[in-house]
């Protein structure tokens, strides 16, 4: 059972009695797979592939494959089907693996392909996209168990390795039911089940070429364009023309009214004016006025808390305004003085977290387990909560803002809370079963449906999937945990393919140390700067932060539109660093020094 297949420019050899899998490209290097793939049971049991029953080959005109299918998986009815194909004209790789009979629950994960390794001697550096992009050195004693792809552990669906001068790209062609693994420099593909069983075929994709983690995002971004996904904000203006107002605007984010329940981890006993206090929305208008007379030019302002009993409290059902902070009336007021103002008005809103005591709850509505359970919490201030099936957000967003609309509230922005950070949810209640994948689909369609109102739809972090519907977020930061131990960098490995596709403002001011992820005493405003990402602003901002915040703006606005092309690592420490964008702008900053340079440039032709 073995197979060889020599191609332009490449070799695969196949030994399933070995199990040995070994590719050699002239523009992608050598690697090689020695482990076998294996199934984790829920039970505990793990079971490594057998050798294969049945084994067979195919050369097609557009690749060549190689076909196996593997029973006998001791205690279960399990029967696995893969497939290897060689693309002929660019000797990409292609892995499926198919798994039916188990049955619901059965089944942990399939870890298939196993693990590439290098085929030489060189130093192997790993690409993560946990978070916005780790580069992981060799030699790291980094561990992650159980990645899952679209949360924190992997904003894109891809990895990638780098020896010498070869790299790979690894990419889930099918995420939304993704993992991974990686430890000891091996990082392995991980599929978890959709709606209790492995239900479809999953597929991997594999490029190989020269170069570094820079080659390796600019190939995934070709990967996202040719899939259509590739939505730049460009795109989204000519949709909707308020987002080209956000070019340069610094971000003004605060509250109004706070209410935390006695059920809520942030109750403080004794401490009434912890637990209830506003700001109207009068002061706050107030407030925003006298940043337009310090000289503050443009803004973005996001409003927590401006429902009726405050922040976090009574979703999805909010209405109407917070009637302490000075109701419909004062909200409207707030509206308007923002916009005198030049700014753009933009509120918090949330369709996941599912209280208790909302208007009209019912567990019917919610995300319902496997087992016929429902999950619930009671972190934020609102106190106890289900979560909001997916299917039924899409229904309480089209109400809330038609009626928002009635009062004479239409937001410039709407951010949607944590629907471009928390996992993927699955719903196993009959009258509304959704997989991963339909939830994907219900929480862009929310977004949409703000686009389709003329509102930018706005949510938390950068989650690829959600990416096409989404324009601006609070925050897409670095691991902060990961970089202290010293064997892991921060690279703005999300900025790299999607820098021209999304907004993402960043924390920290001239003089402050940390935040965005970063561990201290690095200053985010350098990394905004180097970045080119807007800033926030304090409300209470004196003159001398205003003309930080719009210096740091005013780079952000020229290269909003402008793909970013390489980041280096200019220096030993990695303290010093540059970044290319594609207009032949170069941005370098010192993070020890405290200083930075820009240089523009226009590349002809």
């Amino acid at each position: 059972m073995e197979y060889r297949i020599n191609g332009e420019g490449y070799s695969l050899y196949i030994s399933y009695n070995n199990s040995v899998i070994e590719y050699e490209s002239a523009r992608g290097g050598k690697w090689k797979m020695r482990l076998r793939p294996y199934i984790q049971f829920s039970d505990g049991r793990r079971a490594e592939f057998p050798l294969p029953a049945e084994t067979s080959a195919r050369a097609a005109e557009t690749s060549d494959d190689v076909y196996a299918v593997y029973r006998s998986f001791a205690g279960s009815n399990v029967t696995v089907s893969t497939r290897v194909s060689a693309e002929k004209t660019t000797g990409d790789l292609s892995f499926e693996v198919r798994t039916e009979g188990d049955a619901p629950g059965e089944i942990e994960f399939v870890a298939y392909p196993s693990p590439w390794e290098p085929g030489c001697e060189s130093p192997l550096y790993t690409v993560l996209p946990r978070m916005q992009g780790e580069l992981v050195l060799p030699g790291s004693k980094l561990t992650v168990e159980k990645g899952k792809v679209f949360e924190r552990t992997a904003y894109m669906p891809m990895f990638g390795q780098t020896q010498g001068k070869y790299s790979y790209l690894a990419v889930y062609d099918t995420p939304c039911d993704a993992s991974y693994s990686f430890s000891s420099g091996k990082a392995e593909p991980l599929w978890r089940t959709s709606l209790g069983t492995m239900r479809y075929q999953r597929r991997m994709l594999y490029s190989f070429l020269r170069g570094d983690y820079n080659d390796i995002a600019l190939r995934y971004r070709r990967y996202v364009k040719e899939k259509g996904q590739l939505i730049t904000l460009k795109t989204k203006a000519a949709i909707n023309p308020l987002v080209a107002r956000l070019a340069g605007c610094p971000v003004i984010h605060t509250g109004i009214t706070v209410h935390i329940s006695p059920d809520s981890r942030y109750y403080e006993p004794g401490n009434p004016e912890h637990n209830d206090h506003f700001v109207s929305f009068d002061e706050r208008a107030g407030q925003i006025r006298l940043l337009r007379k310090k000289g503050l030019k443009k803004a973005y302002t996001h409003f927590d808390g401006w429902g009726v009993r405050g922040y976090d409290n009574l979703h999805p059902s909010p209405l109407p305004p917070s009637p302490v902070a000075g109701g419909t009336e004062g909200m409207k007021r707030l509206m308007d003085a923002v916009r005198e103002c030049g700014y753009l008005f933009g509120i918090h809103d949330q369709y996941r977290d599912y209280y208790y005591d909302a208007p009209g709850f019912t567990l019917d509505e919610a995300r319902q387990n496997l087992d016929g359970s429902h999950s619930h919490n009671h972190i934020w201030y609102g106190g106890h909560y289900a979560y909001l099936c997916a299917e039924k957000a899409v229904e309480y967003v089209k109400r809330n803002y038609t009626l928002l609309a009635r009062m004479g509230i239409e937001p410039d922005s709407s951010y949607l809370d944590v629907f471009s950070l928390a996992e993927l949810d699955e719903c196993f209640n009959p009258r509304h079963r959704m997989s991963r994948e339909q939830c994907v689909k219900y929480r862009r369609e929310c977004l949409d449906y703000l686009t389709s109102r003329g509102i930018i739809p706005s949510s938390e972090e950068t989650l690829d999937c959600i990416l096409p519907s989404q324009v601006l977020c609070h925050h897409s930061p670095f691991n902060a945990q990961d970089l202290e131990n010293g064997d892991v960098l921060g690279i703005p490995l999300f900025n790299l393919v999607y820098h021209d596709c999304v907004i993402i403002p960043w924390t920290g001011l001239p003089g402050e140390a940390g935040g965005s992820g970063l561990p201290q005493p690095i200053s985010t405003y350098l990394y905004a700067i180097l970045n080119a990402g807007p800033v926030y602003c304090p409300i209470d901002a004196d003159e001398n932060t205003i003309a930080s915040v719009q210096e740091a703006c005013r780079i952000s606005e020229r290269l909003m539109y402008t793909p970013m092309l390489r980041h280096e690592f200019a220096g030993s420490s990695g303290l010093l660093q540059r970044i290319t964008y594609a207009d032949g702008t170069v941005i370098e900053a010192d993070m020890e020094k405290g200083t930075y340079r820009v240089e523009h440039k226009t590349i002809s032709g």
